[in-house]
């Protein structure tokens, strides 16, 4: 059936001169982008006053032309930023909305998409975002570990159970345990540089594939929207085909954020057995843990759950992305419009995660009476007996063994490992001496642990200024 208030002359002003009928509604609704790219506005004037004074640089408009295209933009520029810029779905996206606005105020205005493709124009504003996002992100996330570090910091001494197969293991210090999420966020910083660099290149000037025959200045363009190197040369893509196809950097940003989403999803995963009343490690702060519309006595750490959680949507997001771009040909072809909204969801949720976090570490308590009582089990220094024995002579898979013997020993027993006789520690290994107690001194264990990355306290001190001085670089 024909939607007969769109028969007649196409009126689309971006690309309607091919067509003898206006878009449907219908159309123009399924095909509208400006509700989600429309977050691209800044960075899209950005490129567009870079581009409109290289056209002015190599004479193709004239100077008074790009100062005025410039005033028009920066006009428009403060409207959007106080909300009061109009966004028309049907001019379909954040580029032609802006255009049109400034066509509107500015005549010349017109001259300004010479050279330029919505798919290089697209490309371009997305690199500025991530070099952006990237940035943001690394603020971010050195503000969260500086949070871990005071934390750490204050617990230097509480000691706890280290579990494998959340089993108890060995001891380690609360400290040494968030210093080891602090070394899992550093690596998500090291992720975010590599998505910064992977972005700080220009692809403006590729036009739609094949690029343009007009004496355009990629260089130029690319100087004034800052995609140089550290010697301030510009950094441009080598070819226009992958230009305006490629989306790595798309694939770069969300795994970055997916990556650092499971990150905060174990980091998560910790804090909440801790909160738990069977381990009751840590005290959360009131205001990031809720209720129960049942029951009265409920204190729930939601805000770490919600981390977790945030963790799938940040994959699913991943792996939208690689299965949107999969079997595409080159170049562009509008599925890519769909490439937006994982990309800012990534964005939005990592970022917020991050913030409860840094404020959340700000008020964590850890229960001292409780973590003694878990980490007081002498089993938990097993292999330091097993380690006496080898230094007392005995090869280690025998000492394994020996000690097993004595931990079955005790068991059947009903006597805590460190309070068996001599004689009977004696039997199981007859290298023993009578000091082979000593090693249940929890002041002991930690103090002998003095290789790189070890849980002595004096190493975790250093540990915690070495990483004081890497987050402020």
């Amino acid at each position: 059936m024909k939607d007969k208030k769109n028969t007649g002359k196409q009126t689309q002003a971006t690309w309607g001169g091919r067509f003898s009928q206006a878009p449907s509604r219908l159309m123009l609704e399924f095909g509208e982008s400006v509700s989600f790219d429309s977050a691209l506005a800044e960075f899209d004037i950005q490129g567009s006053i870079a581009h409109a004074h290289m056209l002015a640089d190599v004479g193709i408009i004239e100077k008074s032309e790009y100062s005025q295209i410039k005033a028009g933009l920066e006009k428009i520029l403060k409207l959007i930023r106080a909300g009061e810029f109009e966004w028309k779905t049907e001019l379909e996206d954040v580029h032609m909305n802006i255009e049109q606005a400034l066509t509107s105020m500015v005549p010349c205005a017109a001259k300004l998409h010479t050279a330029r493709s919505r798919n290089d124009q697209v490309a371009t504003d997305m690199r500025l975002f991530f070099k952006f996002a990237a940035d943001d992100m690394q603020k971010r996330l050195k503000k969260l570990i500086a949070s871990l570090l005071d934390l750490a910091k204050k617990n230097i001494f509480v000691c706890i159970p280290g579990y494998t197969h959340m089993q108890r293991a060995q001891p380690v210090s609360a400290a040494h345990h968030i210093l080891a999420w602090c070394e899992m966020l550093y690596r998500d910083i090291e992720r975010f540089k590599f998505v910064y660099e992977g972005a700080n290149v220009s692809p403006l000037g590729s036009g739609a594939i094949a690029g343009t025959t007009l004496p355009i200045d990629r260089a130029l363009s690319a100087k004034y929207m800052g995609f140089v190197d550290e010697d301030g040369d510009p950094i441009l893509t080598g070819n226009s085909m992958d230009a305006v196809a490629d989306r790595d950097v798309f694939f770069e940003f969300a795994f970055a954020c997916a990556t650092m989403g499971v990150h905060f999803s174990r980091i998560a995963e910790d804090v909440i057995i801790w909160n738990t009343s069977e381990f009751a490690f840590v005290k959360l702060p009131d205001a990031f843990t809720t209720g129960s519309s049942l029951m009265p006595q409920k204190k729930n750490p939601d805000s770490f759950e919600l981390m977790r959680g945030k963790s799938a949507r940040m994959i699913g997001s991943l792996t939208a992305l690689m299965t949107l771009v999969k079997g595409l040909p080159l170049t562009y072809n509008r599925d890519l419009q769909e490439d937006k909204p994982p990309v800012f969801d990534s964005f939005r949720q990592a970022r917020m995660c991050i913030d409860v976090l840094t404020a959340c570490a700000k008020e964590i308590k850890f229960n001292e009476k409780k973590c003694a009582e878990a980490v007081g089990d002498p089993l938990l220094l097993a292999t330091d007996l097993a380690d006496y024995f080898v230094r007392r002579g005995v090869p280690f898979r025998k000492a394994h063994h020996m000690v097993g013997e004595i931990v079955a020993l005790s068991e059947k027993t009903a006597t805590p490992i460190n309070k068996l006789s001599d004689e009977q520690v004696f039997a199981i290994c007859p290298e023993a001496s009578s000091d082979w107690r000593d090693v249940f001194d929890l002041k002991r264990a930690f103090a002998m642990r003095k290789g790189v990355g070890m849980p002595n306290p004096e190493l975790i001190a250093e540990q915690i200024k070495n990483f004081s001085q890497l987050i402020k670089q």
